[in-house]
């Protein structure tokens, strides 16, 4: 199994690295056309969970869980190509405002990671829900013990000018605070 999970974490890296390759080219394009160049495009975070791996993994998949720390409704299919919708205005008549509606689980191994795609909130949507590839969040869990959890969250995917770097950096905060939600409960 540590095989495996090491195989996958390298397939990551080398899909995250070949991102950046190609953010690299955006970014000497965008010079080119007067946009802002944005040196580093991912949100990584990371924090620590008193709590074992699979019970931190459910707290991403789960939809009754989740509810409970990031969301107020959750939609989730843990299957590749399932579902990974999450409502945090479930009340509003359309259901893509401060949503992830429509977004999908790309992958996952439980209890190790999950990689699912993201959308922006209702001012972002213009620029963030229309876009192809969306914005991808990735997951990684590893077990510190038996009763600690460390996950490690990229967001990747984010584009170049000022609403981008806005979105990004709103999310940026946005994690950090969900993360801090989160491990009051946990």
């Amino acid at each position: 199994m540590k095989r495996l999970y090491r195989y996958v974490l390298l397939i990551l890296t080398s899909i995250i690295c070949l991102g950046n390759l190609f953010s690299f080219s955006c970014q000497q394009e965008t010079k080119e056309i007067g946009m802002t160049d944005n040196q580093d495009q991912i949100i990584k975070v990371t924090t620590v969970l008193n709590s074992p791996i699979d019970t931190v993994f459910s707290y991403f998949s789960d939809n009754t869980l989740l509810s409970k720390w990031l969301t107020l409704k959750a939609d989730v299919e843990m299957k590749v190509g399932g579902k990974y919708e999450l409502f945090w205005t479930p009340e509003d008549p359309d259901p893509t405002n401060n949503s992830t509606y429509g977004c999908k689980v790309l992958a996952f191994e439980r209890p190790y990671y999950l990689t699912v795609e993201w959308r922006g909130n209702a001012d972002q949507k213009k620029f963030m829900n229309n876009v192809r590839p969306l914005t991808t969040v990735t997951l990684l869990f590893t077990s510190l013990s038996a009763t600690k959890t460390k996950i490690t969250l990229l967001h990747t995917g984010w584009h170049h000018g000022n609403e981008w770097e806005a979105a990004r950096q709103y999310f940026t905060k946005a994690w950090s605070g969900a993360f801090k939600r989160l491990e009051s409960i946990l």
